[in-house]
């Protein structure tokens, strides 16, 4: 595979780059985006207060459920609910958000585990957020390589960012390609939107310049040749990268790149980046 060729001058792919950028940090640091979030709790059969949100929370063969107190209120789906409310079993990566004022309350499954993640919009995290350090784009770090699916979808168990914590991803295939004239290959999982894909993993870099644990990248759609295109610069840090209270996956083993991937997002400041 070579680099890929592309015909926009620098000012108009730094110009996309910036506003690919932009985006992800207002997801980030969006009222209730990560940068909000001020607890992380584990529920268990007994029923639980939990700091920063309302009712006393549990979970058991019947999934997720709160006991308001008089006087306290949740919206769920646009419906204000009292006393006892059962949200039910929820899907694995999944989750309902519950408003609370100006604050919302995620109930969510991760690792097989009910979690509540109170999200407050004044955060100290978030509201001293300024911004993610990254490399300048470069036209370089834009390679084109050759997607192959396996024969069928492979459950893949990877770690995660909480001790102990253990996620299984269903992966399509593999995608190969080369830098500087080595080979290189990922395994890919499957994305967000229709057709596309995620990448995560680590280089040479991690720990250094990059955040140690892992990056993201997402790939669009391949061709019907298999053919796709890796664009490094939007390597993208995961929640964990800025905040203990996320349970980011880590890349598969073979994910571990000997190379260094000098593109992309670098170390946040809230983790002393610079």
């Amino acid at each position: 595979m070579t680099v890929h060729d592309t015909t926009a001058d620098l000012s108009a792919f730094t110009h996309d780059w910036q506003e690919w950028h932009t985006r992800q940090e207002a997801v980030l640091a969006a009222p209730h985006g990560f940068l909000a979030i001020t607890g992380q709790h584990w529920l268990g059969e007994e029923p639980q207060r939990i700091p920063d949100a309302p009712g006393a929370w549990s979970t058991g063969a019947d999934g997720v459920v709160v006991i308001l107190d008089d006087g306290e209120e949740l919206v769920v789906d646009g419906v204000p609910v009292r006393g006892e409310h059962r949200f039910g079993v929820l899907p694995e990566r999944g989750g309902v958000n519950a408003v609370w004022g100006d604050a919302v309350i995620e109930v969510a499954k991760r690792g097989g585990h009910d979690i509540v993640r109170p999200r407050h919009p004044d955060n100290p995290l978030r509201t001293a957020f300024t911004g993610t350090p990254a490399y300048a784009p470069h036209p370089r770090w834009v390679v084109t390589g050759r997607y192959t699916a396996f024969d069928e979808p492979r459950p893949t168990t990877v770690g995660a960012a909480v001790e102990g914590l253990e996620h299984v991803y269903d992966a399509p295939g593999r995608v190969e390609f080369e830098l500087d004239g080595r080979p290189q290959a990922l395994t890919v999982f499957p994305g967000h939107s229709p057709g596309s894909l995620l990448v995560l993993f680590t280089d040479a870099t991690s720990g250094v310049t990059t955040y140690a644990a892992n990056r993201a990248l997402v790939l669009p759609p391949p061709a019907a040749d298999g053919t796709v295109v890796l664009d490094f610069n939007r390597a993208a840090n995961l929640p964990c990268a800025y905040t203990d209270l996320a349970t980011c996956p880590l890349p598969p083993a073979e994910n571990r790149l000997p190379v260094a991937i000098e593109a992309g997002q670098k170390i946040p400041r809230e983790r002393s980046g610079s």
